[in-house]
């Protein structure tokens, strides 16, 4: 059992994970607008099954592998700081950029869905516009900020549960079994066991797309059924993983095999799907069934696959990927207008998907990295978002070289 005394500052491995799950975000949103078929507002002239199949991929483990690593850091804040103290927190952090955010983001949506309008010709300059939508709890968007309102109930969650288990467990004994227990579930089958609620979750909902994997809940206030099941699943998975630090060893050790069964369940989640097939599988049958059992082992293996590589290969010191985990979650917030503004901004520009791809993705990263350094890093934002300030740097005075 590894104690508070033998952990490491901090686990940066897992760092690096959480970081890169919300900078993939980026990518994954701005390759919607090179599928094959119209799926996103933003339509761009050059289109290829390669965009669907980036997509495909980041979207399989991402939010999965992000909760994981959210219910590990939760436990952690936790037992650090008693539940007062954490609930404090997640409502500054976490709720409240949620509220403070939202109305901006819209705006910025709402913006680049007229500009893209008119110059599709959708808009005709003087004719009455379209009556605005309406909206209550059951379809409320939350866009791409639905996972701090999930994190926000999970949150609460672990607080109302908390009670109970520690009046259970005053000697001990509860939580030496569920210790056991988590030990028993970390191994090679880890995958197969945490995908068998799941896949009866995606077989049971009638709107299941099984190329979207799981569905993420981004519009209404009581999420998906699917969503709960499969996000809920990786972060008390995550949350129990924080009491067992030794099982990162173990997950470790079995990457190699998490990857291989990734890569080819993956793969047959792909075939299963019909690749970039955007049609519920309304029906209870056969094909369903093993379309969602194969899903649910793709997600929870390139989760792990994701969790090992991190751990094995990323878990050293780094400056910049400690910038990079720093403004991840800023970078994230903000994203989402942006690409959609400079999808609409080079939707009709001549050249290949991935070269226009890569031109909106790297064009959002640098100009939310640069509002991150002069905007948030080194002022009261920073301390809010990533709970600490930090200050800019002073030329350091040259020291006079006496004269001989």
């Amino acid at each position: 059992m590894t104690t508070d005394t033998d952990r490491p500052e901090r686990l940066h491995g897992l760092d690096a994970l959480r970081a890169g799950a919300l900078l993939l975000g980026v990518v994954l949103h701005a390759s919607l607008a090179f599928f094959p078929q119209q799926i996103w507002i933003v339509a761009d002239d050059s289109r290829s099954i390669g965009a669907a199949g980036l997509f495909f991929a980041i979207h399989l483990f991402r939010m999965t592998a992000f909760f994981l690593i959210a219910g590990l850091f939760a436990h952690m804040m936790l037992a650090r700081r008693g539940w007062l103290s954490f609930a404090k927190d997640r409502v500054l952090r976490i709720t409240g950029p949620l509220a403070a955010f939202w109305f901006p983001v819209m705006v910025g949506i709402v913006g680049a869905l007229i500009w893209t309008s008119h110059m599709n010709g959708l808009i005709v300059p003087g004719a009455p516009p379209p009556p605005p939508p309406t909206y209550d709890w059951t379809n409320v968007p939350l866009t791409h900020l639905w996972f701090l309102y999930v994190l926000t109930l999970f949150y609460a969650a672990v607080l109302i549960l908390r009670a109970p288990f520690a009046m259970l467990d005053k000697d001990g004994g509860w939580g030496r079994v569920v210790d056991r227990v988590t030990g028993a579930l970390i191994g090679p089958w880890t995958p197969a066991v945490l995908a068998a609620p799941l896949a009866l979750a995606l077989y049971l909902d009638p709107k299941w797309i099984a190329f979207f994997a799981v569905p993420t809940p981004d519009a209404g206030l009581v999420p998906h059924t699917a969503s709960l099941v499969g996000f809920g699943l990786a972060f008390g998975l995550g949350f129990l993983l924080d009491r067992r630090r030794d099982l990162l060893n173990r997950i470790a050790a079995w990457t190699p095999l998490f990857l291989a069964i990734a890569v080819v369940s993956g793969a047959a989640a792909w075939s299963l799907a019909g690749g970039p097939k955007i049609t519920p599988m309304v029906e209870l049958t056969d094909e369903k069934a093993i379309a969602a059992a194969v899903t649910a082992l793709a997600v929870y293996a390139s989760a792990f696959a994701a969790m090992g590589l991190c751990l094995r290969f990323l878990s050293g010191h780094s400056a910049v990927r400690r910038y990079l985990a720093d403004a991840s979650y800023w970078v994230y917030i903000l994203h989402l207008p942006l690409v959609m503004l400079a999808q609409v901004w080079v939707q009709d520009w001549a050249g290949p998907w991935w070269l226009k791809l890569g031109g909106v993705s790297l064009g959002v990263f640098a100009v939310c990295l640069i509002t991150y350094e002069l905007l948030i890093r080194h002022s009261f934002m920073g301390r809010w978002l990533n709970g600490r300030r930090v200050p800019w740097r002073k030329a350091q005075p040259v020291a006079a070289v006496p004269a001989e």
